[in-house]
């Protein structure tokens, strides 16, 4: 490479020639040769490029079993069994592929979610005599990361967290409720009681609103109510929750079993996905998977998507299913498949074959939307 006539072009040539290709084949190119990994790394380059559109990708939360240890090497310097990655999904490319994570210094990251081109992630101390955990913020794509104050290990085991599109943080449970967005306190957490009446399911952050689902019901009947916070709404010690609800709606969580939320196309739109019941009974069947779309304006829902009866049948012979996404894409994912469900609001329901790492086929994952940008 080093007598390649390209090699010996100035570096601002080479970005103008480089930026003109699309984001997919960047990140091909960035593993052709050490150079060219140079080149489409460096700081001028990323600047160039960092309005381009975002790869919509689906990225897999790891299975419990999936661990890298570090254990003791040569000389004693340390050494990794296991380089820890992400599996992602391509759904323009029908593509598997994964992004190594081993630039993090960090035993076990766990990623949870991500937004605006970043993967927010769960980490264990290198110090195995810790047993700290610590939330950071990545970039798979330029290997940079970002570790957000102190937290500790008990919130990673019981919160929830949510990122918006500006990067605010919230790391949410049944009693209370952290908040980070760097701008209010630098570099600290902002607690708050949670003051719900259950514990939040699915809850989504967005439009500068946090939304949840909160089983109000008995402990025979289960009867979903829609919450909501609006971020300017926090106190200085409880976050004010408004239940949602309009006439208008009628039963509308009554005919969904086992609801779901997740954040709609933009801002304005919220998705409420769960199992349509066939009666009204106590503990009814279901006929089919349904996703429901809320207008946040106008507060009025549509029915934006129904499973087909021939797919569903691979959901109703398993006993757990799970829903991740959003955006114009909804995930579904059912134990011993061994496959994905997708609808896109756009062209309808597919099978997504070849899931990798999930033996029982119960999986779990979130949108990425992967840019070529530097850390806030």
């Amino acid at each position: 490479m080093e007598s390649s006539p390209v090699n010996r072009l100035p570096p601002d040539s080479l970005h103008q020639i480089f930026s003109s290709l699309p984001l997919r084949d960047i990140m091909i190119c960035r593993s052709v040769c050490k150079f060219f990994n140079q080149i489409l790394t460096s700081q001028c380059f990323i600047e160039i490029i960092s309005t381009r559109p975002p790869l919509n990708l689906l990225a897999l939360r790891p299975p419990h079993h999936h661990h890298s240890h570090r254990h003791s090497g040569v000389n004693g310097h340390a050494a990794t069994s296991t380089r820890p990655y992400i599996h992602v999904y391509d759904p323009e490319q029908n593509q598997w592929f994964r992004f190594n994570l081993d630039f993090l210094p960090f035993r076990s990251p766990q990623p949870v979610a991500s937004s605006s081109g970043l993967i927010y992630l769960w980490g264990d101390s290198i110090d195995l005599a810790e047993s700290s955990k610590s939330l950071v913020a990545c970039n798979p794509l330029t290997r940079q990361f970002k570790v957000l104050p102190q937290l500790g290990s008990a919130w990673s085991r019981h919160g929830t967290v949510l990122v918006d599109s500006v990067n605010r943080v919230m790391v949410l449970t049944e009693l209370a409720a952290l908040y980070y967005s760097g701008a209010v306190i630098a570099n600290q957490w902002l607690k708050f009681s949670s003051n719900l009446p259950s514990k939040p399911r699915s809850p989504v952050l967005m439009s500068s609103s946090v939304f949840a689902l909160c089983d109000v019901g008995s402990p025979w009947r289960s009867q979903w109510k829609l919450f909501s916070c609006k971020l300017t709404n926090l106190t200085v010690t409880h976050t004010n929750w408004v239940c949602l609800e309009k006439h208008e709606w009628g039963d509308i969580f009554d005919i969904i079993k086992r609801p779901r939320l997740l954040r709609g196309d933009g801002d304005s739109k919220l998705l409420m996905i769960g199992g349509l019941k066939s009666t009204f009974s106590l503990n009814p069947a279901c006929s089919t998977i349904l996703i429901l779309r809320l207008d946040l304006e106008s507060l009025e829902w549509e029915e934006a998507g129904r499973m087909p009866l021939e797919m569903y049948r691979g959901f109703q012979e398993s006993s757990k299913f799970k829903v991740f996404g959003g955006g114009d894409r909804v995930y579904f994912s059912a134990k011993r498949m061994g496959k994905l469900a997708m609808w896109d609001c756009w062209e309808g329901w597919r099978w997504i074959e070849g899931v990798p790492g999930y033996a029982d086929g119960l999986c779990r994952g979130f949108v990425f939307d992967a840019k070529l940008t530097l850390m806030p």
